[in-house]
């Protein structure tokens, strides 16, 4: 059984996810709490070669076949990184989880929520995060925000209607699971979000 703490953040791309990861990190380990900083795609020598399929973009692949990926990774990781270290009693925080699968092969590829929901269950049976941070930020913002820092991938080259569709399905995620979803406006100035988030974990430590 897991003694440790599962914490998710998710966000269209640019929503600054990786930015508050880092302070999440150093403000846990502070309170003398270990932590395990991971991420999705990836988190595994496995999963990091599938995430460079799933980023290349030199090929295309059928919203099924990424779909199929990103849970075989997510397998490994769980298998692998994360509940072992939950066992542990140390802290999990990854960036991206199942509900990027709902937003992206749901929301943006048109996949179903059902068939992505078959493969949640198969895959990960009841396994879910203690706490998700959803970072929301308008597709201008987040496209900005890319296009400044970065050589955009497969995903983040995609049109503005595929991050409207990516956004919408995570909002719906939010009502789905208010009781595990939180949300921070991510347009804000960065330390109006970072007050934010140490509120939302102030609470939950």
């Amino acid at each position: 059984m897991k003694t440790g703490k599962f914490i998710t953040f998710e966000g269209i791309d640019g929503a600054g996810k990786s930015t508050h990861l880092a302070w999440l990190e150093s403000f846990l380990r502070g309170k003398g709490i270990e932590v395990v900083v991971t991420r999705e795609p990836g988190g595994t020598p496995l999963g990091e070669n599938i995430r460079a399929l799933l980023l290349d973009g030199r090929e295309s692949m059928h919203p099924e076949t990424e779909a199929l990926l990103m849970f075989a990774s997510r397998r490994e990781h769980v298998e692998r990184v994360i509940l072992p270290a939950l066992e542990r009693g140390q802290w999990v925080i990854s960036d991206r989880f199942t509900d990027a699968s709902y937003a992206y092969q749901g929301g943006g590829r048109g996949l179903s929520f059902e068939r992505i929901n078959d493969l949640e269950r198969w895959t990960l049976q009841n396994f879910q995060p203690d706490l998700t941070v959803y970072f929301d930020v308008s597709v201008e913002t987040g496209r900005q925000r890319v296009n400044t820092i970065k050589t955009a991938d497969r995903f983040e080259r995609e049109k503005d209607e595929f991050f409207s569709r990516v956004r919408s399905a995570y909002l719906d995620q939010v009502r789905r699971f208010p009781q595990r979803i939180r949300l921070i406006d991510s347009n804000q100035p960065l330390e109006k979000v970072k007050e934010s988030l140490h509120d939302i974990i102030s609470t939950f430590c």
